[in-house]
């Protein structure tokens, strides 16, 4: 009993210093604003995580874990290699509910000083990079694309929607999402050797 309160109340915990990280950033976040909205002492945060740091880093993959579980189903999906391409296009671009990936892109700016957040951020980055490139290969191998250099595909690709959705992110309005998605769909489409209606 006492075990599964502990892990509630790590969760809970994790989830309001989401919520207070999301809105304050994690450069104008300290531990007592998180302390406070999840009505605990600072003592209990550091009894859980020992180091602000540490915390940073696990509200970021537990924030990211959410996005993560949806990857998982669609590789587990047995879908064709260019329906998953297509759904990993659609879950790794924004939405109109772009809490995510604000929080990803000032978990990349922490990152440069937080070497816990670094690590956890580079290895939620390099999941996703690892499930689009066993889908190219899946593809690839299937003849259903055509790559000579999946390991560049991947990065350009996924590059290219880091780099734009940062933008549409930061810079509001700037960026329809149709035009955003307009561009992606031509790019990967050219490194797959692609129709663009397929992607579509």
């Amino acid at each position: 009993m006492a075990r599964g309160f502990g892990r509630l109340r790590r969760d809970d915990l994790l989830r309001t210093a989401c919520d207070v990280i999301a809105a304050q950033g994690f450069g104008h976040t300290r531990t007592a604003d998180i302390a406070q909205a999840a009505g605990v002492s600072q003592a209990l945060l550091f009894y859980h995580f020992e180091t602000k740091e540490k915390l940073f880093a696990q509200a970021f993959a537990y924030a990211a874990e959410r996005d993560l579980e949806a990857l998982t189903k669609l590789e587990e999906s047995g879908g064709s290699p260019l329906d998953r391409l297509r759904g990993l296009l659609k879950l790794y671009s924004p939405t109109g509910r772009s809490k995510s990936w604000a929080l990803w892109i000032d978990a990349w700016a922490e990152s440069m000083r937080n070497a816990d957040l670094e690590e956890m951020s580079r290895r939620m980055d390099l999941r996703w990079r690892q499930a689009l490139r066993a889908i190219i290969d899946e593809g690839a191998a299937g003849g259903v694309f055509t790559c000579a250099d999946p390991d560049g595909a991947t990065w350009r690709i996924v590059s290219l929607i880091d780099g734009l959705s940062t933008q549409m992110t930061v810079h509001k309005r700037v960026l329809p999402r149709a035009r955003m998605a307009e561009f992606v769909r031509t790019a990967t489409a050219g490194e797959l050797g692609l129709s663009l209606d397929v992607l579509s």
